[in-house]
C-alpha cells in the first residue's frame, strides 16, 4: 500500500481535508497522513464542508511534522508555500510533490464568504486528488 503524507502550516483545513479526500476517493487503496510544520488544531469550517460531501473528519486531529520525520513515504505533498518552504527533510519521501493552495482559515468576510473559501479549496483538493490516484504508481 502506497504510503502518502500531507503537509501544511498548521494541520488545520488543506492537509486535514486532503488527507480525507484522499482516504476516501481512493477507497483505501493509500495509507493516509497529515501534518503541520506548526500544528494547531482542525478548523471547525473544515469540519463542516467535509461534512457537506459525506467525509467525517471530526477524528482527525493536528500532528507535527517532526513525528514522521524519520518515516518513509512514497509521496510527500505539500498543500502550502510556507510548508515548503519550511519541510524538513525527508530522506526517505521517494516523490515530493508541491500543490499551492491558498489558506481558507485567511478568508476574509463573512460566514458565508469563509464557507465560500472552504468549499473552494476543497473542491479544489477532491480534482487534484482524483488526477493524483489516476496517474499514482501501482
Amino acid at each position: 500500500m502506497k504510503r502518502v503524507l500531507f503537509l501544511c502550516t498548521h494541520n488545520s483545513a488543506r492537509s486535514q481535508m486532503a488527507e480525507a479526500l484522499l482516504r476516501h476517493l481512493s477507497g483505501g487503496r493509500f495509507r493516509v497522513l497529515s501534518a503541520g510544520t506548526r500544528p494547531t488544531a482542525v478548523h471547525p469550517v473544515a469540519l463542516t464542508v467535509m461534512q457537506e460531501i459525506g467525509i467525517d473528519i471530526s477524528g482527525q486531529r493536528s500532528k507535527d511534522v517532526g513525528v514522521y520525520v524519520q518515516d518513509s513515504f512514497d509521496y510527500l505533498i505539500t498543500v502550502c508555500d510556507q510548508a515548503r518552504e519550511e519541510c524538513p527533510i525527508f530522506p526517505a519521501a521517494r516523490r515530493q510533490l508541491h500543490w499551492s493552495l491558498p489558506d481558507p482559515s485567511a478568508a476574509d468576510g463573512d460566514e458565508l464568504a469563509r464557507l465560500a473559501a472552504f468549499r473552494r479549496v476543497r473542491d479544489d483538493l477532491a480534482t487534484r486528488i482524483g488526477e493524483f490516484i489516476a496517474g499514482a504508481e501501482p
